[in-house]
């Protein structure tokens, strides 16, 4: 049995959470956001038997998207006065994926 952990772009996640649903795929879903951007994200816990983990990453790919975006970008000034935002250009969405082993499950 494997647990794959999918961190989500909050935009993506509709897609993948109704696709994930369409193919009877169990899943738990957790708000979470990212550090960087300080950007919502969707992190999905999905424990699948071994030979249904390339289904679950093809489901997600199909349904996440990297786009550029402008998001608004503080610079950090120690001693002065806060600067204004700046907008920058980033690549965000898409997905990150990380598949390990369980050595244990039960459902109680």
């Amino acid at each position: 049995m494997k647990m794959i952990t999918a961190i989500i772009n909050k935009r993506d996640s509709a897609f993948v959470c109704d696709a994930l649903r369409d193919q009877q795929i169990p899943f738990t879903q957790v708000s979470t956001s990212g550090g960087f951007l300080r950007a919502g994200n969707v992190t999905l816990l999905i424990g699948v038997d071994d030979n249904c983990v390339s289904q679950v990453i093809e489901v997600i790919r199909a349904h996440c998207s990297q786009r550029m975006e402008s998001v608004p970008y503080v610079p950090v000034n120690k001693g002065m006065a806060p600067a204004l935002p700046n907008m920058v250009e980033v690549l965000v969405g898409g997905a990150k994926i990380f598949v390990t082993n369980v050595e244990q499950f039960e459902q109680l």
